[in-house]
């Protein structure tokens, strides 16, 4: 006759929940990607010294993502070990439990633009201000410079061709001058923060296409980026009125 198992301490209860914690953290990249994420936007919500419900709101929003990241990984491992072969139902509930983790994800974007949009425009209306009133013309040449550099880069290095692969990313380059550019000559401070929002949110999805495609690394993309913003925040500041 078998012995009644152990009911497991409260110690041993918290030491089984931190290594399923663990476990997703060193198996799920997206899981990682999320944790960086949520300490990225504590950080920022000390630095905006955001009130205590809204802090609440950022609380509950990174607690919704990470839990049900970690419910995704839970019905993938038990749809796995309960499926030797292909099976739809099977694949819809796997679709299912990723659908979560995409709503939870939606809904934190929203808390956290509603959170920080003020605060972030209101820090940003006097430098953007003093940027507004420069010349069009100034967008023309950041691009043509960010493209001039991207060749040379690609030159030096050796690698890949002017519109493919090689270090940097000529599109994501563009793609993140063409933001800063739009950031720093919008003069409705009303719709700047949402227009510079869903400008940036366009040129990460062109540096994300570079990626997934297999043209460029995530290194090349993040150097181009970064070339492209930088070059063009640089020729406003210098010859800007």
């Amino acid at each position: 006759m078998s012995s009644p198992r152990r009911t497991p301490s409260l110690l041993e209860s918290f030491n089984v929940a931190f290594e399923g914690i663990i476990h997703v953290l060193r198996t799920q990249r997206n899981m990682r990607l999320h944790f960086l994420v949520a300490i990225g936007v504590l950080i920022a919500a000390l630095s905006f010294d955001v009130g205590r419900m809204e802090l609440i709101a950022l609380l509950l929003a990174i607690a919704f993502v990470l839990i049900a990241e970690m419910v995704n990984t839970a019905i993938e491992a038990a749809v796995d070990v309960a499926s030797t072969s292909f099976d739809p139902m099977a694949k819809l509930a796997k679709d299912i439990a990723a659908g979560a983790v995409l709503i939870a994800a939606i809904n934190a974007i929203a808390v956290g633009y509603l959170v920080f949009s003020g605060a972030v425009a209101e820090r940003s209306s006097r430098f953007l201000d003093r940027l507004s009133t420069a010349p069009a013309e100034l967008t023309l040449i950041a691009l043509v410079l960010t493209c001039l550099l991207v060749l040379a880069t690609k030159a030096l290095t050796g690698r890949g061709s002017p519109l493919r692969g090689g270090l940097p990313s000529g599109h994501a380059a563009v793609a993140f001058a063409g933001w800063m550019a739009v950031t720093l000559i919008l003069d409705d401070s009303s719709h700047r923060f949402l227009i510079s929002s869903l400008t940036f949110i366009m040129a990460l999805l062109v540096a994300q296409t570079r990626v997934e495609s297999g043209v460029h690394s995530a290194v090349e993309v993040l150097y181009g980026g970064l070339l492209g913003a930088l070059v063009t925040l640089v020729i406003f500041q210098v010859f800007s009125a």
